[in-house]
């Protein structure tokens, strides 16, 4: 891979990070008390959802970091290594967490009385159709991500088979 490609992929992903740490110390907090000062009914809610919404932005940061450790070890001409399995893993689990804490949240919305500013309840069914494309979203990509990885093993077994051969 091109050292200008990587090089534009990490400065992407330093930003990303960056820009995630803004959203969790600043934008996130302050949208959940902005919210619950604006309509109180919604003040028992701002702190969990605060902290699921500040938790799903950092199961993104560690797939960012993940996906640093991956472009490191393609710069390194590594990635095809049993060392590269771990930060696949990684990206695995953070985005299964990310889909489970949507589920959870799609479930609560579903199931919970959440009052809504305007009588119809538009609000909630638009975070509840939010909270289900997430799922949906996370569920697909950690699948996508699964194949990948045994497109990696295959990958790997092949480029060392081809070592003993040469």
């Amino acid at each position: 891979m091109h050292r200008l490609l990587i090089a534009a992929l990490r400065a992407g992903i330093a930003a990303a990070v960056l820009l995630g740490l803004f959203g969790q110390i600043v934008v996130i907090p302050t949208t959940a008390s902005d919210e619950a000062d604006r309509f109180p009914p919604y003040e028992p809610f701002a702190v969990p959802y605060a902290t699921v919404a500040i938790l799903g932005v950092a199961c993104v940061q560690v797939v960012l970091c993940a996906v640093w450790m991956l472009l490191d070890m393609v710069e390194r001409d590594a990635v095809f290594s049993r060392r590269a399995f771990r930060w696949v893993d990684t990206v695995i689990g953070a985005t299964v967490v990310a889909t489970l804490l949507a589920f959870g949240v799609a479930v609560h919305l579903a199931v919970a009385e959440i009052p809504s500013p305007d009588d119809d309840g538009m609000q909630v069914l638009g975070a509840l159709g939010a909270a289900v494309a997430c799922v949906g979203v996370g569920a697909a990509l950690a699948m996508l991500v699964v194949v990948m990885r045994g497109l990696l093993g295959k990958a790997t077994a092949l480029r060392s088979e081809l070592a003993e051969v040469v």
